[in-house]
C-alpha cells in the first residue's frame, strides 16, 4: 500500500534549480535510504513532503490518518524548557484528545438519544486512541526513553538550551519516537550522536517495523538499516533496491554503459556530418547526404551529467610549533559544576589526538579550555610556543544576511574576488553557491565554507569539534587525506571510527576523566 505519492515535483531557489519533474513513492514497511552529494536537496526533498516548504509544481500526497514523524537537522530548542517538557510535547496530540473528551462527557448530560449515541461511539475512538498510545503511562515511557538514550543521568529538568549538540539530538530523537509515528523521517540522526547511541539507534531501525526514510552520510550505519536507496542527482530522483554498496555497483555499471553509449553515438554523429559535409553540394551524392541529415536531425542525442566539483583540501602550514603543544596541571573543566576530575594531560607536536567517548561529558568543553574561551573550574593549560591554532567549532554561527564570498572576505580582506572565488571552488562549492547566501545552503556546503576558512589560514596546530558532521562522502575522503597529509598536531572530537583509522596517532578515552558517567 503506497503511503505517500510525490509526482513531478519541480523546485529552485532562485535561478538554482534542485528538482526538475521528480516522482517518488513509498509503501508500507519501506526502509529507505535518501542519499546524494551536499547541496543536491535531500534535507530540501524533506521539508516540502512535510508541507514545510511549498514546491515550485508538483503534488504530494499522503495516505489519510498517516502521523509523520520528522527529526530535522535544523530544529531549535527554546529557552525555558527541560527535557522533560520536550519529551512530553510528543503527547500533545493526545492532551487535546483528552480535552475534547472531557467536552464529550460535559454534554452527556443534556444530549438526546441520536447524539448521546454519537458521542459514546466518540468517546470509545478516543479512549482506544489514548490506550494505543500510551497515554495513561506518559510518565513512566518518559522516564524509559529517557534512560535508554542517556538522558536520566543528565537530569530531566535541564534547560534544553544548555545541552551538547549530541544531547539535543537525544532528546529531539526521544520525543519523536515517544510520538510512535506511522513514518519516520530522519535527516543526518547520527550527527552529533556518540557511538553508544548510534548503535542504539542502529538496533532501533533494524526492527522497525513501518517505513522510515533516512538521510545519512555514514555509510556503515546506512548499509545497517535499509533495503531500497533513492539517490539524487542533477534534479533528479533515481531508485535502486538494496543498500549503499549495492547501489554504487549497480551506478557505476549504468555511468559506465551511459558513456559507452555516448561515445559511439559521437562517433557516429562525427561521421554523419563528415559525409553530409563532403557530398551535400554534389548531385549525385546530394540525395544521400540529405538523409543523412535527416537522420541527424531526429537523432536522440545521449547527454552526460556534468561532474560534480570535488573537494580539494590542503591545510595551509606556518613554522613548526615548540615541542610541547598543550600541558594541563591539575585542570578541572566544567561550566557551573565539574565535568572532569584533575587533567594531567600533555600533547606533543605532530601527535593527531582523537577525543571519544558519550555526549555531554565535555570534550567540546575541554577544546574551549584549551583555547580560553572557557575558564577552568581549578587547574590550568598552558600551551606551547610558537603555535597558531585553527580552530573548527561543531555549529556555524554566522550572520544570516552574508554570502559565502562575504564570509571568506571577512577573514582575508586582503584576498582579491578571483582568490576568494577559488578557494571556495577547490573547496567543492559552484558558482551558484558561492554567490548564495550562507542561510540557504545545506548543513554539508555551510561546512565546507567554514573549512575554507580553516584551510587558507596558516597553522600549525588544530583542534576540530566533529569536522565531518554534514558532510557527503566524497568530502569526507578528502577531508582525512588531507588530515592525514597534514604535518602539524591535530586534537579533534569524532564519533567515527571509520574517519579516525589510520589517521590518529592517539585515542584519549574521556569516559576515564569525566564525572558525567
Amino acid at each position: 500500500m503506497s503511503i505517500l505519492n510525490v509526482e513531478n515535483l519541480s523546485h529552485g531557489f532562485g535561478d538554482r534549480a534542485i528538482f526538475n519533474n521528480v516522482s517518488f513513492r513509498l509503501l508500507k514497511g519501506e526502509h529507505i535510504g535518501l542519499i546524494g552529494a551536499n547541496g543536491e536537496g535531500k534535507s530540501t526533498f524533506m521539508n516540502i513532503i512535510t508541507n514545510k516548504l511549498m514546491p515550485d509544481e508538483g503534488k504530494v500526497e499522503w495516505s489519510k490518518n498517516i502521523r509523520v514523524g520528522y527529526l530535522d537537522q535544523h530544529t531549535t530548542l527554546e529557552k525555558g524548557m527541560s527535557i522533560r517538557n520536550v519529551l512530553a510535547s510528543a503527547f500533545d496530540f493526545l492532551y487535546e484528545m483528552e480535552t475534547r473528551m472531557n467536552n464529550i462527557c460535559d454534554k452527556l448530560g443534556d444530549a438526546s438519544d441520536a447524539k448521546m449515541e454519537q458521542y459514546m461511539e466518540e468517546l470509545g475512538t478516543i479512549q482506544d486512541l489514548l490506550t494505543m498510545h500510551d497515554f495513561y503511562i506518559i510518565d513512566s515511557k518518559i522516564e524509559e526513553i529517557g534512560r535508554a538514550l542517556g538522558l536520566n543521568e543528565i537530569g530531566l529538568d535541564k534547560d534544553v538550551t544548555d545541552l551538547s549538540g549530541g544531547q539535543r539530538t537525544k532528546v529531539l530523537l526521544g520525543k519523536l519516537l515517544l510520538e510512535k509515528p506511522d513514518i519516520l523521517l530522519l535527516d543526518e540522526p547520527t550527527n552529533y550522536l556518540d557511538t553508544e547511541h548510534i548503535e542504539w539507534l542502529k538496533r532501533y531501525l533494524i526492527e522497525y517495523e513501518n517505513a522510515f526514510i533516512l538521510i545519512s552520510h555514514d555509510i556503515p550505519f546506512l548499509n545497517s538499516v535499509i533495503n531500497l536507496i533513492y539517490h539524487m542527482d542533477n534534479q533528479e530522483l533515481n531508485r535502486y533496491v538494496g543498500d549503499y554498496d549495492k547501489f554504487q555497483e549497480v551506478y557505476a555499471m549504468k555511468k559506465s554503459q551511459l558513456e559507452s553509449a555516448y561515445n559511439k553515438q559521437q562517433k557516429e554523429i562525427a561521421d554523419l556530418k563528415d559525409f553530409v559535409a563532403r557530398n551535400k553540394a554534389r548531385v549525385s551524392t546530394r540525395n544521400m547526404a540529405m538523409s543523412r541529415q535527416k537522420k541527424l536531425d531526429k537523432m536522440d542525442m545521449i547527454e552526460l551529467s556534468a561532474e560534480k566539483p570535488k573537494p580539494e583540501f590542503h591545510f595551509k602550514e606556518s613554522r613548526a610549533a615548540s615541542r610541547y603543544i598543550i600541558k594541563s596541571n591539575a585542570l578541572v573543566i566544567g561550566y557551573d559544576e565539574p565535568l572532569s576530575s584533575p587533567l594531567d594531560l600533555e600533547m606533543e607536536r605532530g601527535q593527531k589526538v582523537v577525543l571519544t567517548g558519550a555526549n555531554g561529558i565535555g570534550k567540546t568543553t575541554l577544546l574551549k579550555s584549551i583555547l580560553g574561551l572557557i575558564k577552568p573550574l581549578s587547574g590550568s593549560v598552558e600551551l606551547g610556543d610558537y603555535l597558531n591554532i585553527g580552530y573548527f567549532e561543531q555549529e556555524m554561527t554566522s550572520d544570516a544576511k552574508t554570502t559565502c564570498i562575504d564570509e571568506i572576505w571577512k577573514e582575508f580582506p586582503s584576498y582579491t574576488q578571483y582568490e576568494v572565488r577559488s578557494a571556495l571552488a577547490k573547496c567543492g562549492l559552484t558558482t551558484k553557491h558561492i554567490e548564495s547566501l550562507v542561510k540557504v545552503l545545506s548543513g554539508g556546503e555551510q561546512a565546507k565554507v567554514r573549512l575554507c576558512k580553516l584551510i587558507n589560514r596558516e597553522t600549525n596546530v588544530l583542534l576540530l569539534d566533529e569536522p565531518t558532521n554534514h558532510l557527503d562522502v566524497d568530502a569526507k575522503a578528502e577531508l582525512k587525506r588531507a588530515l592525514q597529509e597534514y604535518k602539524g598536531s591535530i586534537l579533534m572530537v569524532c564519533h567515527e571510527p571509520e574517519f579516525y583509522e589510520g589517521l590518529a596517532s592517539h585515542v584519549w578515552d574521556c569516559t576515564k576523566w569525566t564525572t558525567r558517567l
